[in-house]
């Protein structure tokens, strides 16, 4: 939901409709006169840091009581200024996810009120987590959300590898499951995301361990989603034999809409080949190897509704959408209520 897919106008819709709004805090500097303006361009972190405090703040202002959280990928080279910052500025909740976040509760010891929410894929990845966390911090994660690998949008693989029957959500779900109640002997709720589009995707993951569900791709055909109206309409039109697997700078793939720039990507067509622009990733193709394309860039163009050079990522439950509707009514559909 990155570059400005998922930014203060969808978070503040969600948190308003009785969820969690989360912006995602990847790239926000990228296309902000912070970082634009002639003259007077910040280095990329200040210029991200800058986008995240004016998002928060329009977000707090469109929804002054309504849960926001702020999604930081561990992947990052602001990260810990970008936990640090969401926090100051009033986020509820950090979600992190690229990564596994063992430092996230030092980070944030000066906010005890902010719920630390780490995005997981696999058993392992919790169990080095939460023992981490429980020796070095004596605390747990306040919730954690599995991914399901099979289904979800943008890069996959990150920290599991590659879907596999060994990791689908119908057996990891129930599986962390168990870890967190016998042998953690705790109670953290467990929100499943990728895939999610109405409330039988809803009941199914309950009744698999779920508490929650985190939804991603059904926000982009919503009149309040911060994307430009082609990014909304490309979805809306868009089936399922249209999903590829797109090669990333990160060094793995990403799921997302075929288009000419996917096509180009999966070709490795030199052309798209450029300068990094913001120097944004731990670790990156395009930087370090002078190969592929800058991800923050594609994601961002596609979101600005430059779908020709452009990068448009989505979860594989696409093709149901048939029209722009508000939040809250996607909402209802969802909750039932």
């Amino acid at each position: 939901m990155a570059v400005r897919v998922s930014g203060a106008g969808l978070a503040a819709a969600v948190a308003n409709a009785g969820g969690i709004g989360v912006i995602s805090s990847l790239g926000l500097g990228l296309m902000s006169p912070y970082f634009n303006q002639p003259g007077q361009r910040k280095p990329f972190p200040v210029a991200n840091r800058l986008a995240l405090i004016d998002e928060l703040q329009r977000a707090r202002s469109l929804s002054p009581h309504g849960l926001i959280g702020v999604n930081v990928l561990v992947a990052t080279r602001d990260y810990a200024s970008l936990v640090q910052t969401a926090a100051a500025h009033g986020a509820d909740v950090i979600i992190t996810g690229a990564g596994a976040p063992l430092d996230l509760p030092e980070l944030l010891a000066d906010y005890p009120q902010v719920a630390l929410v780490p995005m997981v894929c696999g058993l392992e990845a919790v169990q080095q987590i939460c023992r981490t966390w429980q020796q070095r911090y004596q605390r747990l994660p306040d919730a954690l959300i599995v991914e399901n690998s099979q289904a979800v949008g943008g890069h996959i693989g990150t920290t599991c590898g590659m879907p596999t029957d060994h990791n689908r959500i119908e057996v990891i779900l129930p599986l962390i499951r168990d870890y967190i109640h016998q042998e953690l002997q705790a109670d953290i709720p467990l929100i499943a995301t990728g895939g999610v589009w109405d409330r039988a995707d809803v009941d199914r993951l309950r009744a698999l361990g779920a508490q929650g569900v985190q939804v991603g791709s059904r926000f982009i055909t919503t009149e309040e989603c911060d994307a430009h109206p082609r990014y909304k309409e490309f979805h809306l039109t868009a089936k399922p034999e249209d999903i590829v697997l797109v090669p990333s700078p990160v060094g793995k793939p990403g799921r997302a809409l075929r288009n000419a720039f996917a096509e180009q990507a999966i070709a490795a067509d030199p052309a798209l080949v450029q300068p990094c622009p913001a120097n944004c990733l731990t670790t990156c193709l395009c930087r370090d190897a002078k190969r592929t394309y800058c991800i923050a860039q594609a994601l961002a163009n596609a979101a600005q509704g430059n779908l020709e050079q452009g990068l448009v990522f989505s979860g594989a439950n696409i093709g149901r959408a048939d029209r722009i509707q508000p939040v809250a009514e996607v909402m209802t559909s969802l909750t039932g209520s």
